[in-house]
């Protein structure tokens, strides 16, 4: 299966033109990107916590916790949780840089922004946190504002990831750091059977199980698969300004956790 699913890849690649782009395996109108893959989250947004737990077995935990302790956080930092969802990087964030500090918790899609808010108010988790509706390609923020930003299982849904890459990049402060959590490519061949046969056989179907929604779980599946793997991704941070760039594999490449910095 991830013979075929490459060459899927390859082949889609070569098709698509400047006008169009990917939704999962589909080659689809970039203006039309946006608005399928606001379908997918504000589908899956009530349950999105309970299938995070489930798919990844509790994992994503680890790798957001990595995350943290990779990004260098002080008190005093300002902080943009970039598509941050339902707030999981934005509370431990908020609790790290202190009231002097400030997290803001951006994501495109109003229902996993809602969730998010509700989720940290009830933690009561409230002084310096702000929310903000946000494309990654158009950042609605002045010029080196943010010591760090991050972007967790996010990038591979952006319509155009070069743009939004530079957007971050004009938005870090000098000595800013960007760090992108993302699914990624199996290091290991037995891992990436696995892996494929996890994703389009058992994944789905405990989505219809739990969220009501299989077919979105087959796109998440489809989108991890069309997303650039670590190196291109690497040389995607080079291109767009960001120096000294590096990716860390977690779980055997199922995961990789990129960082580049602005000076």
């Amino acid at each position: 299966m991830a013979a075929q699913q490459d060459n899927h890849q390859e082949n889609s690649s070569s098709s698509a033109s400047d006008n169009t782009t990917h939704f999962g395996y589909q080659t689809v109108d970039k203006n039309d990107k946006e608005s399928k893959v606001a379908s997918v989250f504000h589908s899956v947004a009530a349950q999105y916590d309970v299938m995070n737990d489930l798919m990844s077995f509790g994992i994503h935990r680890l790798w957001k916790r990595f995350t943290i302790d990779a990004s260098g956080v002080r008190p005093g930092n300002k902080v943009l949780d970039l598509a941050g969802g339902t707030g999981d990087l934005t509370a431990k964030f908020s609790q790290l840089v202190g009231r002097e500090g400030k997290v803001i918790l951006a994501d495109i899609n109003s229902s996993m922004l809602n969730v998010g808010r509700d989720k940290l108010r009830d933690k009561g988790l409230v002084q310096n946190i702000e929310y903000v509706q946000a494309n990654a390609q158009y950042l609605p923020f002045e010029d080196n504002t943010f010591d760090i930003v991050t972007i967790a299982f996010g990038l591979r849904n952006v319509t155009d990831k070069d743009m939004a890459l530079r957007s971050i990049y004009r938005v870090l402060k000098p000595g800013g750091r960007l760090l992108v959590l993302e699914f990624s490519k199996p290091e290991h061949e037995l891992i990436s059977k696995a892996y494929d046969f996890y994703s389009f056989n058992i994944l789905p179907k405990m989505g219809e199980l739990v969220a009501k929604d299989g077919d979105s779980y087959q796109y998440l599946a489809e989108s991890i698969r069309m997303h650039p793997d670590q190196e291109t991704l690497k040389e995607m941070m080079d291109s767009a300004g960001f120096e000294q760039t590096s990716f860390k594999n977690l779980t055997g490449g199922v995961v990789a956790l990129h960082k580049g910095y602005k000076f």
